[in-house]
């Protein structure tokens, strides 16, 4: 069968899709159906969008508190070469401690930020137990690109006046590996050395939406639709194929550090995370891809599942950094 653009399409009929019986009670809650999405405003609706976001953060409020009240983290609020990033060490840290992770929090590219941004980078920290430099760079509407890439670029820089690209690893989940992909794209370019790992957890890294995933996980992923009314408020009219608006796109032979990916079988990002593995290797980059059975975006953080990649996280860590 073809469709009106000649592009040969199946038919699937409608069917109900079960977890699979082998996943934790956990991991099953985060296959739940979710409530029905709220509506993208209208590209020009600066109003609307602020509402859109400032729903969207206040939803996700209650589970970052619950996370944030386990978890004693120091954490320090610097200016980093003009852009606003949360210093946090997790509890037990070795004074001698010399790694960094400059993480780039998720959230679409336009959720997420202030008092968000620093409760995920203390679940991070957590997480990977090492010191995070979480970035709570701009965003639209008020902030469309490049704002973003640009407060990223800045806390590089800064973190680069106090530790060697050795000691550093950029992290970045969903929207945060956007752009934890792009920073490393624009500071190769422009000159700066790059570090010494990055992690990107099923990251949104082609705003074309061009991936099969985007059709075959289109309502099986349980967290995420579309973005594209976003992708488009984001870029700010540049054409959405450029490297540092959708990085899987960006020419990886002129260098790229080692690099982690990870996602699951049911995340509408899984063509994102399998393109970008593919496109690493083929420049000859060393990059893992790990693939949570059943996973959807958000993957299955709390759950035994969750925790067998949080230990590939910290194990690459540990083999890029060198301690």
């Amino acid at each position: 069968m073809s469709d009106s653009a000649g592009k040969v399409a199946v038919h699937i009929p409608a069917r109900d899709i079960c977890e699979p019986a082998h996943l934790g009670e956990g991991a099953r809650i985060y296959l739940a159906p979710q409530p029905e999405p709220l509506t993208y405003p209208a590209l020009d609706d600066k109003a609307g969008w602020q509402a859109y976001v400032a729903a969207v953060d206040q939803a996700v409020l209650p589970l970052l508190s619950q996370i944030c009240e386990v978890v004693p983290a120091k954490v320090a609020e610097r200016d980093a070469g003009g852009a606003r990033v949360f210093d946090i060490a997790p509890p037990g840290l070795p004074d001698d401690s010399r790694g960094v992770i400059l993480d780039m929090h998720g959230g679409g590219l336009i959720m997420c930020g202030g008092e968000l941004c620093r409760m995920m980078g203390i679940g991070l920290a957590a997480r990977v137990q090492r010191r995070i430099w979480t970035v709570d760079y701009r965003m639209p509407p008020e902030h469309p690109y490049p704002a973003a890439l640009d407060d990223c670029v800045a806390a590089y820089r800064a973190l680069l006046a106090e530790r060697t690209p050795e000691e550093i690893v950029i992290h970045g989940g969903s929207a945060g590996g956007n752009l934890a992909a792009a920073l490393i794209l624009r500071a190769r370019d422009e000159g700066l050395p790059l570090p010494a790992g990055a992690v990107l957890n099923t990251p949104e890294i082609d705003l074309t939406e061009s991936g099969d995933s985007f059709q075959t996980n289109l309502g099986i992923d349980p967290g995420l639709r579309p973005l594209m009314p976003v992708n488009l408020l984001y870029a700010n009219g540049q054409d959405l194929r450029h490297p540092y608006l959708s990085p899987l796109f960006g020419d990886f032979t002129k260098g790229f550090p080692p690099t982690l990916l990870t996602t699951g079988t049911r995340d509408l990002y899984l063509s994102n995370t399998v393109r970008m593995h593919r496109a690493l290797r083929a420049a000859d980059v060393p990059a893992e891809l790990h693939v949570t059975e059943a996973g959807p975006h958000t993957g299955f953080p709390g759950t035994p599942e969750g925790e067998q990649i949080d230990r590939e996280v910290r194990r690459f860590i540990a083999d890029v950094l060198q301690n």
